[in-house]
């Protein structure tokens, strides 16, 4: 059997080529491969001996020829494609092992293989007599395989052919993708994610629904360095909550702590102990952070692993964990304990994408600007330097709870948080009732703009005395003028952050 082998990502080539050869096989390779196997000592024979053909155009053409295309798309079994090789003297390619140029790593023109996936694809079309092999991970598969029964086995070529389609589509997609990054388009005319699976969740967001997560073919994520010390498999709901709380987290650059529960912080808290930034975070609203996911920005230490132990809690999230933590938080033996060295970061042009009925909402990401500077401020009264680290503190923290949503704050400490109203007014009675006087003399922050004054009042009865808001509002002159009879101090964003 001849196997046909032609690979950008060399890696374990050589070695397969020697394995091949000892199992019967004639090796016939191009380029550089061809030279990395014959340096190595293992016989083979070159493409242009085999088509009579030089390479040209500076190597754009080599492959491409009826002495390798018909080799490898003759279907045996009909009489009519064993007569075509034998009038052409064509010897049938039974294995075909070829990755692709890796176009991701600098894209350009000359980087967009031509050769690579007609020989992929045309293997994994002729699957029932050829073996395609693109992925260095299955050599050994393939080879034990040969080794054991002189031959694939049709689950096995259909498996390898359908990783083939999955790497040329993959490998198309990225192109598209260069193209709408040269071309500066935010939201192209067509999107080809390629998403490969990662881990399979203990379920979805309900035991009787499958879950799985998944990541964006030739990018890397925070969860690709995460390690779980401890607890249960995760589920659809534990990932989705983890990844909110982490996010969020990061995007403070104080040491601060969040606890997540349904998508949407009931705690968060800035302080410069984090073990106190636990307790005030916790505190927040201690009866929601029962089965919450608590997520850190600083390395956990014993005290807050002491302090955590005591509530039920389903994930904690780390960068890192101080000596004498770990011990403690696995010995709560359903508790996720997972160290996530790496941070969220939300980039420009990633797209953020919805289901709906037979297709997909997207948008670009919600950059939220905290820059003071760039705010303006509405009523008479300016805020005092602490009212401004209030402001901005509850300015983050509203930015990424779920629509409508007024959350209160005093010294970087949520107390209270009305997540996800359908009216704002309501958002605000349920973060006051939550602060419960707690936040007297704090700052309110809302993630749109107040369309009548009661939600300032209702501010001003929690007993705020600053508000953050986009403004924009036809009746913004009467909730500002509400502001002054209180005497608030109130500045406008100028952005929304609705999040639904």
């Amino acid at each position: 059997m001849r196997a046909l082998i032609s690979v950008s990502d060399k890696t374990g080539v050589v070695d397969l080529a020697r394995r091949l050869v000892a199992l019967g096989h004639q090796i016939v390779s191009s380029g550089g491969t061809a030279a990395a196997i014959a340096d190595a000592g293992v016989a083979v024979t070159k493409v242009t001996d085999v088509t009579g053909a030089p390479e040209m155009l500076d190597g754009r053409v080599k492959t491409l020829h009826p002495a390798i295309h018909g080799g490898i798309l003759a279907d045996l079994d009909r009489e009519s494609h064993r007569r075509d090789l034998a009038e052409r003297e064509i010897e049938p390619i039974g294995l075909v092992v070829a990755n692709l140029y890796p176009f991701s790593s600098d894209p350009s023109v000359e980087l967009i293989d031509i050769g690579g996936p007609a020989m992929v694809r045309a293997a994994a079309k002729n699957h029932a007599h050829v073996g395609i092999v693109v992925n260095p991970a299955d050599y050994e598969v393939v080879v034990a395989e040969l080794e054991a029964d002189s031959g694939l086995s049709e689950a096995t070529r259909r498996r390898l052919a359908r990783a083939a389609f999955a790497h040329t589509a993959a490998y198309d997609a990225a192109i598209v993708e260069w193209f709408d990054a040269t071309d500066g388009e935010t939201l192209p005319e067509t999107v080809h994610p390629v998403y490969e699976r990662t881990a399979v969740l203990r379920y979805g967001e309900n035991p009787h629904q499958p879950g799985a997560r998944y990541r964006r073919r030739g990018t890397k994520t925070w969860w690709d360095t995460a390690a779980q010390h401890n607890g249960k498999e995760m589920s659809y709901l534990n990932v989705a909550d983890t990844e909110a709380a982490y996010s969020m987290v990061t995007e403070h650059d104080d040491p601060t702590v969040v606890v997540v529960k349904h998508a949407n912080p009931c705690g968060v808290a800035s302080h410069d102990d984090i073990a106190e930034a636990y307790r005030r975070a916790n505190a927040c609203d201690p009866v929601s952070a029962f089965g919450g996911i608590v997520a850190l920005n600083r390395p956990l230490t014993a005290e807050v692993a002491t302090d955590l132990a005591e509530v039920f809690t389903e994930v904690v999230v780390a960068p890192s964990y101080e000596d004498g933590a770990l011990e403690i938080l696995c010995a709560k033996k359903n508790l996720r304990v997972i160290e996530a060295p790496d941070r969220p970061r939300l980039r420009k042009g990633d797209l953020l994408v919805r289901s709906i009925d037979g297709g997909a909402l997207l948008q670009g990401p919600d950059f939220v600007t905290t820059d003071p500077t760039a705010w303006t401020v509405a009523t008479r009264r300016a805020p005092t330097d602490t009212e401004w680290v209030d402001l901005v503190f509850a300015w983050r923290v509203v930015a990424r709870v779920s629509s409508n949503s007024i959350v209160v704050v005093r010294d970087r400490q949520a107390f209270g948080i009305g997540a996800g109203q359908q009216n704002r007014r309501d958002a605000g009675r349920i973060a006051a009732a939550k602060a419960d006087g707690r936040a007297a003399g704090g700052a309110c922050a809302s993630d749109a703009f107040f369309p009548f004054r009661d939600g300032l009042d209702a501010a001003a009865e929690a007993g705020c005395t600053a508000v953050v808001q986009p403004g924009g509002s036809v009746r913004d002159d009467e909730v500002i003028a509400a502001a002054d009879e209180h005497g608030m101090t109130m500045v406008f964003t100028g952005e929304r952050h609705f999040r639904h």
